[in-house]
């Protein structure tokens, strides 16, 4: 997240000074926070005052929370709606995401991506390390979707999705889902997954006989959509951006 940080002439800065413009606390209170032991620098506790470090590659945590590196950077959420594309531009002349962001100065691009008539939690950012890391599956950033799908769920159809689903493609592990409603012939059902495959949910609750009707992405790791609204975006505050740095080792 773009931050503007007085720096000295050798590019550094002193520990407390950093942590009060980034907004931790008052001066005062960096300096007691430092004395208790409760600033870490590259995995060393820091307690001397005046200590200076670099903003732009020093690892801090702060009680145990991590404190983002200044950068040019920026992360975004965007709560996409259904029927737009995920790119930034369509041959077709649908809806895309530079509807969105096209005003922005940064090249953009997304993390992972949303099929057109999914919803939700799209993550946004001109960082291509941590785009790369928030979609490899290796790091198993876990998602969490809500599907209205056809007929009415049962117990038996979550356990038999628990169990684990094997497609086309290969198993998929899902890791949490539970039935939110049932009225009718539909439902509503809440999913965890932490792979990206094509469609993937769709095809699953497929498998078990429940098409669904609508899909909305609600969770990316630990950032919640929240009531962000439909077609508007949010940056990233400093406590999300860095719980999800230290979830993909950045």
């Amino acid at each position: 997240m773009a931050r503007e940080i007085a720096v000295d002439e050798d590019g550094l800065i002193r520990l407390q000074k950093l942590l009060a413009q980034s907004g931790v606390a008052s001066r005062r209170r960096c300096e007691e926070l430092m004395l208790d032991g409760e600033v870490e620098v590259d995995g060393e506790v820091v307690t001397r005052l005046g200590t200076k470090v670099d903003p732009r590659t020093a690892v801090i945590k702060v009680s145990g929370k991590r404190l983002p590196p200044v950068s040019a950077h920026v992360y975004l959420v965007l709560n996409k709606p259904r029927g737009v594309v995920s790119t930034m531009s369509d041959p077709e002349g649908r809806r895309t995401l530079s509807d969105f962001v096209g005003d922005r100065p940064e090249r953009l691009f997304h993390v992972g991506r949303l099929d057109t008539d999914t919803s939700g939690l799209l993550l946004l950012t001109n960082d291509g390390d941590f785009a790369h890391r928030m979609a490899h599956p290796s790091f198993e950033v876990e998602k969490t979707y809500v599907a209205e799908v056809a007929g009415r769920l049962t117990k038996a159809s979550v356990a038999d999705l628990l169990a684990g689903v094997t497609l086309e493609d290969g198993p998929v592990d899902v890791r949490r889902a539970r039935i939110i409603a049932t009225a009718n012939e539909k439902s509503i059902i809440e999913l965890v997954i932490h792979e990206g495959r094509n469609r993937i949910v769709r095809r699953l609750l497929d498998h078990v006989g429940h098409p669904v009707r609508q899909l909305s992405r609600t969770r990316f790791g630990p950032i919640e959509l929240g009531t962000l609204a439909s077609g508007t975006l949010r940056e990233l505050s400093d406590d999300e951006l860095g719980q999800l740095l230290e979830l993909v080792g950045l």
